[in-house]
């Protein structure tokens, strides 16, 4: 039986419009040219020019300390969650898990205005902290999915095994289910990390003085040309250990 190449062209396709912008950005964080409009040598003085910018390094730190924060808060909060919403039926938990979902179809310019107006109306100075907050908002719904997709595979009558061997509950769920489940929970925290990494569009209604995280300082470097190349070099970076992060967490999401 004949078998139709046309999934596989259409495959290529969609792998090729979403991929050529990235490799053409890779390509011109080497390119000699200062606007890439053509090939004019080999050249590492973008990433060199990158190396002593102050200001993106700075900009970095704060996004790392938000990212790492964010994220080991949110794993401890989404776990719990999960646990609730996979143990226990109720209409509470169906509220529960609602909202739960409602960050992750919520639009990021529609959640970005709310929280603002959220935190002007209880009178937050927008800021790190507001920028904490608002990255967990929506990454503990991602470690929530991440985790309850884990959960939704585990045995509990392990854990009734272990207490019928003398384990208390909290040992039960130290020693039984907590490395059983882990593997989900890394893999909800590199997602968390990823997305708070690269976030944008909250951070910018949500941020203030002096708390200008990498895409926000990407987004104000785009503005004078002469930035160009250093903002590929930066991208390139970036792209590289989004990958890497992305690759650990779905690794950690299918190990067993």
């Amino acid at each position: 039986m004949k078998h139709s190449r046309l999934p596989a062209f259409i495959t290529l396709g969609v792998m090729v419009f979403l991929f050529a912008p990235l490799v053409v950005l890779v390509v011109n964080s080497f390119n000699a040219s200062r606007f890439g409009g053509e090939w004019e040598g080999f050249t590492w003085n973008w990433y060199e020019k990158l190396w002593a910018a102050g200001e993106v390094w700075e900009s970095l730190w704060i996004t790392l300390k938000i990212a790492v924060s964010a994220s080991l808060v949110s794993m401890m909060l989404g776990t719990l969650a999960a646990y609730a919403l996979h143990r226990f039926r109720s209409g509470l938990q169906d509220v529960h898990h609602m909202l739960v979902t409602l960050p992750l179809v919520m639009p990021d310019v529609l959640m970005g205005m709310s929280l603002l107006a959220l935190f002007v109306l209880t009178g937050f100075e927008t800021g790190m902290l507001t920028i904490w907050i608002a990255h967990v908002t929506f990454c503990l719904s991602f470690v929530t999915m991440v985790v309850l997709g884990r959960l939704q595979d585990y045995d509990f009558t392990l854990l009734d095994a272990a207490r019928d061997l003398g384990a208390t509950q909290a040992m039960a769920v130290r020693k039984v289910l907590l490395p059983l489940i882990m593997p989900g929970v890394l893999a909800g925290g590199l997602l968390a990390f990823t997305l708070s990494i690269d976030d944008y569009v909250i951070t910018f209604f949500v941020s203030g003085p002096g708390t200008t995280t990498l895409p926000l300082r990407v987004a104000s470097m785009m503005k004078t040309s002469r930035s160009l190349p250093v903002i590929n070099a930066l991208s390139t970076l970036l792209i590289a250990s989004t990958f890497i992060f992305a690759a650990c967490s779905f690794r950690l999401q299918r190990k067993t």
